[in-house]
């Protein structure tokens, strides 16, 4: 980069950290814009796993690998596909030595993030109402405090309802027509000994074949958060008369439209330390892309939300980041250099978001008990992550060389 641009994140998630992190790696200062008070100032949702080929790979160009791995849980990779009776339809376990996908808490990964950031990168408490051009390929953004900021380049690492997106499409996420409930049970192994057991180390997802589920992981600290799901319309509970901050009503409810599952995987439905989070699942038109605007563009959700289905979400949030920041450092231009970030994303992103959007409706699909959605070769998945890994660093150094 032949002048140094003025550059505003808009996100203060893994994908806005790790850009910032990456670029200040090479010299480059940026500012990010949260509308969180604290980097741990709420609930970050559970775990996530990180992938050889996508976030592993960000990771190593921000110089965390070492601590990332001081963190991850290399047996929360397995899993273990149930029926609503709890019979193993498939399992995976990882040999020791394999690390094409570790678990880490969401939290953990922020935290992480944000540790080896400049102090004063991140703007805390600062809520994005509107951006808008400001001449010349600039952007002024407005912020709820009455701040306002000018930037040469905007980055929208704001996720699914981004505030960045619209200077460059019209595109809006759209109902994926299945609810999610959100909860957690503390102290597993000794206060839910049966839940830890159908769970073990890693995941757990059993369906019925009728569109209802069940989908939870371990965390760290004795944690098992997840999903209790099924197929509804946005507000269905507002037309099945419960309140969300009921849980005996919320109980009673799930043990109706459960009715066929058996006791043993029923306290998953009622035996929650949490409250019922309700989380209605969207994504964007798939593929997506859109005609190149001067001074701003998107990475991870905001550019590309899928279906969470694949665990494809935050691995290529973080490694769009990654790869802005390096072409940032590395291209004459910002135009040139969103140029180069948002070709390679397109490429990537368009059918991982197809596939993941695919994979979640055939999940919830009625499928015949003689014909059960069975989930993917884990093991083959993992193989998979390691040769793109090496296909892609493969590349980056033909690339250097060139």
């Amino acid at each position: 980069m032949t002048t140094t641009p003025r550059i505003a994140i808009v996100g203060g998630g893994p994908a806005g950290l790790m850009c910032a992190r990456v670029l200040q790696r090479h010299g480059i200062e940026a500012a990010v814009y949260d509308a969180d008070t604290a980097v741990d100032s709420r609930d970050p949702g559970g775990t996530l796993d990180l992938h050889a080929d996508s976030g592993q790979i960000a990771l190593e160009d921000a110089g965390l690998m070492d601590a990332f791995m001081a963190l991850a849980r290399t047996e929360g990779q397995a899993k273990t596909s149930r029926d609503h009776h709890g019979t193993v339809r498939a399992a995976f376990v990882p040999t020791d030595d394999d690390t094409a996908a570790p678990e880490i808490d969401r939290g953990q990964l922020r935290a992480m993030l944000h540790a080896h950031l400049r102090p004063g990168t991140v703007r805390w408490g600062h809520k994005l109402l509107r951006v808008a051009p400001d001449g010349d390929g600039a952007h002024l953004l407005e912020f709820a405090d009455g701040g306002r900021v000018s930037a040469d380049l905007v980055v929208g690492a704001d996720g699914a309802w981004s505030k960045v997106r619209p200077l460059l499409t019209d595109a809006v996420p759209e109902y994926l027509g299945v609810c999610f409930l959100d909860v957690r049970y503390d102290d597993v192994d000794t206060r839910h000994p049966g839940i830890a057991e159908l769970v073990g180390h890693g995941h757990m997802f059993a369906n019925d074949g009728d569109g209802r589920a069940v989908i939870v992981q371990r965390n760290s600290d004795g944690v098992v958060r997840g999903y209790i799901a099924f197929r509804a319309e946005a507000d269905w509970h507002t037309r099945a008369g419960v309140d969300l901050t009921d849980r005996a009503a919320v109980r009673a409810f799930l043990l109706r439209e459960f009715s066929g599952w058996s006791a043993l995987m029923r306290p998953m439905l009622t035996d929650n330390d949490s409250d019922y989070l309700p989380r209605a699942f969207h994504a964007l038109p798939a593929p997506l892309t859109w005609r190149r605007v001067p001074g701003a563009t998107l990475v991870g959700d905001a550019a590309h939300l899928m279906a969470p289905f694949g665990g494809h979400g935050t691995n290529l949030a973080l490694l769009d980041a990654a790869e802005l920041a390096r072409a940032i450092a590395e291209e004459a231009t910002v135009d040139a250099a969103v140029a180069r970030h948002e070709a390679a994303m397109f490429a990537r992103s368009g059918e991982l978001a197809v596939q993941s959007n695919a994979a979640l409706r055939r999940f919830f699909a009625t499928t015949s008990p003689d014909a059960p959605h069975l989930p993917p070769d884990h093991a083959a998945e993992h193989e998979e992550y390691r040769a793109r890994a090496a296909e892609y660093r493969r590349r980056q150094g033909e690339a250097g060389r060139a």
